[in-house]
């Protein structure tokens, strides 16, 4: 059986939304370098358009649709950075986009999206009614799904990060990826095992949001009630195509604490300089808790997504609450 998404799939997402988005950079931290023994650096997908990775794969997925499938619009469901990549990418290509989402999203997260031009539904109160109230609009508007993570077309325009950073770091061992439903992961690896088959891939989840983790164990999708802190990972459930590929490719996954997520965020903010949501410091926890195999003198990239934090969460964490 073919791949869900293959290393050429990668390389024509890449085509696609050339010239559209930022070519993020990798910054190295000499302090994580000397703690971990090994050369670290974070490709900062906190810098790109929306603050997000998220506009790559949504992107690519614009691009393949029909002109028909365009008229009648879009739609997708998301805890706010989706949210604000298919409003972004939707009005760049003229198509009229709708988001689901929930009571008790990010407030800053649906104004973000809504002033991209989406129209938000917020009358799902909770994350597993949102998913039903998805599934209703669809049926009811028959607009085509973006989906946020579990599409192979929105994961190719995802693995563009992975070709990135292998094309940066060539010499790369291990690439940590923070996770929600897990398309970035699935993306990157694609990318990054197909040019360099022997590197380590490594999902990195909260304890409180472990649905792909989980899932690798059964090989199958399974469901989780996700309260992290992050909550740019607490997604309900791991996509079925994104568990195939990441159990197909090795993924490794490991799970950090709520503890490990604030402490690395206020190391991005001290000492990295970057202001990243606590869903993108997960990477950096799992290297500064320990909680990854890491060999010595090793080339070690991770990812740092997205940008997009609450000023009342900032201000919480960095204060020591």
């Amino acid at each position: 059986m073919p791949p869900l998404v293959s290393l050429d799939d990668v390389h024509a997402a890449r085509e696609r939304i050339a010239g559209r988005l930022h070519r993020t950079p990798m910054l190295g931290s000499r302090t994580l370098s000397e703690r971990v023994g090994a050369d670290v650096a974070f490709k900062a997908e906190l810098f790109q358009r929306t603050g997000a990775f998220k506009p790559r794969g949504v992107l690519n997925k614009l691009a393949t649709l029909s002109d028909e499938e365009k008229r009648r619009g879009v739609i997708s469901i998301s805890a706010g950075n989706h949210a604000q990549a298919l409003a972004y990418a939707s009005a760049v290509e003229g198509i009229d986009a709708l988001v689901v989402m929930w009571e008790t999203a990010s407030p800053m997260k649906i104004a973000a999206a809504r002033a991209y031009g989406a129209t938000i539904d917020t009358e799902a109160p909770d994350i597993p009614s949102a998913f039903e109230r998805l599934d209703a609009l669809i049926a009811e508007t028959e607009r085509t799904l973006v989906h946020p993570y579990d599409d192979p077309v929105v994961m190719a325009g995802q693995g563009t990060v992975g070709l990135e950073i292998v094309e940066d770091v060539p010499e790369v061992d291990l690439v940590l990826v923070q996770v929600g439903g897990g398309g970035l992961v699935s993306g990157i690896a694609t990318a990054v095992k197909g040019l360099r088959p022997d590197a380590r891939v490594v999902a990195v989840e909260p304890e409180l949001s472990a649905a792909l983790h989980e899932s690798l164990k059964v090989g199958e999708p399974v469901t989780v009630e996700p309260q992290s802190i992050a909550d740019g990972l607490n997604g309900p459930y791991a996509g079925g195509n994104c568990v195939q590929i990441c159990t197909a490719l090795g993924v490794e996954s490991v799970l950090v604490t709520e503890d490990d997520l604030k402490d690395a965020f206020r190391f991005m903010y001290g000492r990295m300089k970057l202001a990243c949501e606590v869903a993108g410091a997960a990477t950096a926890a799992a290297l500064l808790a320990g909680k990854v195999d890491v060999e010595p003198g090793s080339k070690v990239a991770a990812v740092v997504s997205g940008g997009n934090v609450a000023s009342e969460t900032a201000a919480g964490i960095l204060a020591g609450r």
